[in-house]
């Protein structure tokens, strides 16, 4: 029978029907809070992803010029997949040139000026193709018959890397950003002192093995020929940070097996995997080192 109708009909039972609702007000008010705080966390996660990208040394870098009066906006690439790195900056102006001066990054190579092209409004050139991990720097000059200018004060890095599949690359960045979710919404449960830290505990711990330990290194390998270059293999600061990162959250959870209470480790994981996030992406990522190859 409907608990409602019973409560009308049986009007001595007004104390139990009471507290009836009240513990329904409250299971609304907790559904409610907890969407809110679910909502939260991806629009926190969303953020933090979107610095991490931004700011990373492999992101186009963006510059402002102005030439004869004229100001021009560019971006200029710092990373490459397959094939040549194409420079192509828009200037309708016909009498306004380019070169680019480079050299292979970390290394005793000489300076190597190419002259831009035209093609119809833009400015066109190609840094040659680099092995995965390998880098060049390089700085743009525009000039006209009276004025040259800089794109940029400091040579820009572009760094080459290998095609890596969308069925690897497509799942890796959807399980770290799942990750950071539910270590987010880790965090704040712990904090809340809900009830629901464990399972959230777990499901961090799940997707980050996955997307970080899992996947990964499948990553690194087709990007930059190599599955694994942190600790005890090397310095890559992506690799290492996820480890990190992992092994704060296998302590959390075994800490919250012996005691489901704790909030410590929960909240101390989801601060480091937040820290983590917030090293902008690919900073001391793979690269070769041509100084300690024969000058060519």
């Amino acid at each position: 029978m409907n608990h409602t109708f019973y409560c009308l009909m049986k009007p001595k039972y007004t104390d139990f029907c009471l507290r009836l609702k009240q513990l329904k007000n409250y299971h609304l008010m907790t559904r409610r809070k907890s969407i809110f705080w679910w909502i939260f966390a991806v629009i926190f996660t969303i953020a933090i992803a979107y610095y991490q990208r931004v700011t990373g040394p492999t992101y186009p870098m963006r510059t402002t010029v102005t030439l004869n009066n004229v100001k021009m906006d560019f971006k200029l690439p710092r990373s490459q997949g397959d094939g040549d790195a194409n420079i192509k900056l828009l200037i309708p102006q016909n009498d306004f040139k380019g070169k680019i001066i480079f050299k292979r990054f970390k290394s005793f190579d000489t300076l190597t000026t190419i002259e831009m092209k035209r093609d119809g409004k833009y400015l066109t050139a190609s840094l040659p193709h680099q092995p995965p991990a390998g880098k060049i720097e390089y700085r743009v000059v525009i000039f006209s018959a009276t004025e040259k200018a800089d794109l940029t004060v400091a040579p820009v890095v572009i760094r080459f890397k290998g095609e890596v599949p969308a069925y690897i690359l497509i799942p890796h960045i959807l399980l770290m950003f799942l990750a950071m979710l539910f270590s987010t919404r880790t965090g704040i449960e712990a904090l809340l002192k809900g009830t629901k830290t464990f399972r959230y505990t777990l499901w961090t711990v799940i997707l980050l093995f996955l997307g970080g330990i899992v996947l990964g290194p499948f990553v690194q390998y087709y990007a930059f020929g190599a599955f694994w270059t942190g600790w005890p293999f090397g310095y890559d600061l992506t690799d290492n940070k996820t480890l990190i990162a992992f092994i704060f959250w296998i302590v959390a959870l075994f800490v919250l097996i012996k005691r489901p209470t704790n909030r410590f480790w929960p909240i101390f994981a989801s601060v480091i995997l937040l820290l983590v996030y917030l090293i902008p992406h690919s900073v001391l990522g793979s690269e070769i080192d041509h100084t300690k190859a024969p000058k060519i």
